[in-house]
């Protein structure tokens, strides 16, 4: 049986949802962006593909499955910590925006059929992300490279993070690396894709990206070595070449690994640890431990929170921490009860990734990329939904004449 074809503006919904997740803070832009301005982009974004997912869906055909019905678990879980306004109204609307940002994944669910459509997707559009930061490099390296972020590359022409742009290269990386060794992509296109991001992703200095990127990209190869010769020989080829480069270069990449930071200073996580204490130790009530105090920016006290696990915690408690947990082993689960394929080799890679970068990262309780690389996941391991039978009409039986039946007898 073919399954249902895509339509075209689902693309654009898709490139809507990760426009919205790109965020509205980060350095200062060669042109100053309001953030008000900066906000009302990606928020209509959102409003738009969610606009466009319920045209192209308007019959509300949905595919259920155990990630959404926990993502619409912690929406709820949410909704309720955030109606305590502890966050202040701004959990409300943080709340709004997850709202829609699931709302319109559920709109989408209906075309998640296991093949390789998302995932182009998802590599063209961060690519075009990426060819902004490259073009705001090449007209204003200085305001590329800051000072106050230790010359790590950030977005001169919208405001974005070096841990941001180092996470939208190496995923298109690691995909564009699965696509040509399951040979669905030619070689001129893979290097096209690959090499600029490899330079953006080292211009990062992104330490988290690079591990989650390799370890990403063992995971997902692995699980294709028993099916595919060029899956052997390119790992064949990787452990050379990182043997090669381990012996070779190990000054140039410790020197870089480092930053330059001090053992101290390394062996905090850049001060990550200290928050992470802070937040840890200090009092809070049952309901605060069990439903948090409502969506926000991600912080305690002032600072960046920077891991996943603990900013759910602080901000949907325990309940969400489970939850968020448990879509991650179910994706997991499924992943490796799944027959070797060059999908599910993906979908190792994005849910690996996502829990590698969980550890220095925030956005798991929230609308962020790493919610929509695991929704990519789910598409990838979704099982193709096949067309029905077409039902035979029945027509109604004639009533033929006597004189009619003689005739055609003679």
């Amino acid at each position: 049986m073919e399954t249902e074809r895509t339509p075209k503006i689902v693309g654009v919904v898709w490139g809507l949802l990760v426009l919205n997740t790109l965020g509205s803070a980060g350095a200062k832009t060669i042109i100053p962006l309001p953030r008000s301005l900066i906000q009302m982009v990606t928020m209509g974004a959102l409003v738009a593909a969610f606009a466009l997912a319920l045209a192209v869906n308007a019959r509300l055909r949905i595919r259920p499955g155990a990630y959404m019905f926990l993502l619409t678990l912690l929406l709820v879980a949410s909704v309720i910590s955030s109606a305590h306004l502890e966050s202040g109204f701004g959990a409300l609307f943080r709340c709004f925006r997850l709202t829609l940002f699931v709302s319109t994944l559920w709109l989408l669910s209906r075309w998640w059929d296991g093949s390789l459509t998302f995932v182009r997707h998802h590599i063209r559009m961060y690519f075009a992300v990426l060819g902004s930061v490259a073009l705001g490099l090449a007209i204003s390296p200085g305001a590329a490279l800051p000072d106050v972020y230790g010359g790590r590359l950030v977005g001169a022409l919208w405001p974005l993070t070096p841990p941001q742009i180092g996470q939208y290269a190496a995923v298109i990386i690691g995909l564009t690396v699965l696509l040509l060794l399951g040979r669905r992509i030619d070689r001129t296109s893979a290097v096209v894709v690959i090499v600029p991001s490899l330079v953006l992703l080292a211009l990062t200095h992104t330490r988290t990206a690079t591990l989650g990127l390799l370890l990403g990209l063992v995971l997902a190869i692995g699980s294709l070595l028993l099916t595919s010769a060029a899956a052997r020989r390119f790992f064949t080829w990787a452990v050379v070449c990182a043997t090669v480069a381990a012996v070779g270069f190990a000054g140039a990449l410790q020197a870089w690994f480092l930053r330059g930071q001090s053992k101290d200073n390394f062996s905090s996580l850049t001060g990550r640890a200290k928050v992470w204490d802070a937040l840890l130790s200090a009092p809070r009530s049952t309901g605060e431990k069990w439903l948090g105090v409502g969506l926000g920016d991600k912080s305690f006290g002032g600072l960046p929170i920077d891991n996943s696990w603990l900013a759910v915690y602080n901000e949907q408690g325990l309940i969400g921490v489970t939850l968020v947990a448990a879509f991650l082993i179910v994706l997991g689960g499924v992943a490796l009860l799944r027959p070797p394929s060059l999908q599910r080799a993906c979908a190792i890679f994005l849910i690996s990734y996502c829990a590698i970068a969980s550890y220095t990262e925030a956005g798991l309780g929230d609308a962020s990329p790493y919610l929509l690389h695991l929704a990519l996941a789910v598409s990838l391991l979704a099982a193709p939904a096949e067309a029905g039978p077409l039902a035979t009409p029945v027509v109604p039986r004639q009533r033929i004449p006597r004189w009619a039946q003689k005739s055609e007898v003679r």
